[in-house]
C-alpha cells in the first residue's frame, strides 16, 4: 500500500505491517538457441515452401534485462487500530531511522535494519494521512482530524494554521492531504514545506484544492494557490526543490514551479483512475543524461496498474546580458527621440 526507498533497502507497508526488504539488481544476459526446424525428434515436419524465418536453423535469440533479487530482512507490526493499516512510511535523511503512521494516529520510529522501536507517540486523534521529515530531525504530520503538526521527536513545536488565513470560507472544512519538505533552489541551507489542502467532504460542486508553500524555519505560510477542482491524491518534489508533482483521484498529472506555484504541465486523466504516487527523475547520476533536452521528468503510477513518464520541455530563457543590452539600447533610443523632438534637450 505504501513504500519508501533508501539505497538498496525498501520499506513496504502491507496492511498493519511494515516489511523491510533488500534488493539487488543484476544484468541478465543469455541466448536461446532455436530448435532446428523439421527435426525428427520434436515438432511437425516442415512443408515445402516454408517462410525463410522458419527454414533458418541454429538461430539465436538474445535475452537481456534486469533481474531483481529480493531478500526479506525484517517485518514488524506498525499499526494497532481495530482495522489496522499502515498508511505512510518514510526514512530519515541518513537512512538510519524509519518513521511510520497509520489509522491509529500514532507515529512510531524504528531503527534500520533491526526495526527496533525507539519512539512512539500519539500525533492525531484520527488516522495519519502523510508525514515529512526535515534534515534537522523535525517531523510534520497531517491527519484526518484536519490538523497538521510540527514535531521535534515527540514534542510538538507548532501547529500549521492554514484554514484561519486561507482563501476559503469557514463553512467549507479542509484537511491536509500531503506534505513534503524541499530545498530552496540556490540556497543549500534553505528549506520549504509544501502542503496540499483538499475539501474534507465530497460535495456535488467540489470546491478547489490548494497548494501552499511554508517557511521551513518559522512554518508560516508564504503563498497559497488553487490547483483546480480535481481532488489531489499525491504530492512530490524534485531533488533541487525546483518542481512540484501532483496526482489526482481522477487520474490527472501536473507539474508546478515550487517558487511561484505556477502550473507548467497538466495532462487531464493521464490515468483511468486514482494516481497513487508521483516521483521525479533523479537530477544526479544518469539523470541529466536520460533527460536530454527536457527540463525534468515525472513518473506517475496509478490503480490502473500503469506507470507513465511525463517530460517537461526546456523553457526558453533570455540571457541576462541580452536583457541589459536591450535596456541600454532602449535608453539610447529614448534620448535620441527626445533630442530630435526638443532641440537643445541635452
Amino acid at each position: 500500500m505504501n513504500l519508501a526507498l533508501a539505497g538498496d533497502i525498501l520499506a513496504a507497508g502491507q496492511d498493519a505491517h511494515c516489511q523491510l526488504l533488500r534488493f539487488q539488481a543484476h544484468q541478465q544476459k543469455g541466448s536461446n538457441k532455436a530448435e532446428k526446424a523439421g527435426s525428427k525428434e520434436q515438432g511437425p515436419r516442415q512443408r515445402k515452401g516454408a517462410a525463410p524465418a522458419e527454414k533458418k536453423s541454429g538461430a539465436e535469440t538474445q535475452c537481456e534485462g534486469v533481474e531483481l533479487k529480493v531478500e526479506n530482512l525484517k517485518e514488524v507490526q506498525t499499526d494497532f487500530s481495530p482495522e489496522p493499516l499502515q498508511k505512510v512510511v518514510r526514512f530519515n535523511h541518513d537512512n538510519t531511522l524509519l518513521v511510520t503512521g497509520g489509522t491509529d494516529g500514532y507515529v512510531r520510529v524504528w531503527k534500520v535494519p533491526t526495526l527496533e522501536k525507539v519512539l512512539e507517540f500519539k500525533a492525531h486523534e484520527a488516522e495519519i494521512e502523510d508525514l515529512a521529515l526535515a534534515p534537522d530531525g523535525k517531523l510534520v504530520t497531517v491527519g484526518w482530524d484536519l490538523k497538521a503538526f510540527v514535531w521535534q521527536k515527540n514534542q510538538p513545536v507548532t501547529q500549521l494554521h492554514w484554514q484561519e488565513n486561507g482563501p476559503t470560507f469557514s463553512t467549507t472544512p479542509y484537511r491536509y492531504q500531503a506534505c513534503r519538505f524541499g530545498q530552496v533552489p540556490d540556497q543549500p541551507a534553505g528549506l520549504r514545506l509544501f502542503t496540499v489542502q483538499i475539501p474534507h467532504k465530497r460535495l456535488r460542486q467540489s470546491p478547489p484544492c490548494y497548494l501552499t508553500a511554508w517557511d521551513g524555519s518559522t512554518f508560516l505560510p508564504l503563498r497559497t494557490k488553487s490547483c483546480g477542482h480535481e481532488v489531489i491524491s499525491c504530492l512530490n518534489i524534485s531533488e533541487s526543490g525546483t518542481f512540484l508533482g501532483l496526482g489526482t483521484v481522477t487520474g490527472s498529472v501536473a507539474i508546478y514551479i515550487a517558487f511561484s506555484l505556477q502550473c507548467l504541465y497538466y495532462v487531464k486523466e493521464a490515468h483511468g483512475i486514482v494516481v497513487t504516487d508521483v516521483a521525479f527523475l533523479p537530477e544526479k547520476g544518469r539523470g541529466p543524461e536520460l533527460l536530454g533536452s527536457h527540463e525534468t521528468a515525472l513518473f506517475s503510477v496509478a490503480v490502473d496498474s500503469r506507470c507513465q513518464l511525463h517530460l517537461l520541455p526546456s523553457r526558453r530563457s533570455v540571457p541576462v546580458w541580452l536583457l541589459l543590452l536591450l535596456c541600454v539600447g532602449l535608453i539610447v533610443v529614448t534620448i535620441l527621440l527626445l533630442q530630435s523632438a526638443f532641440p537643445g534637450f541635452l
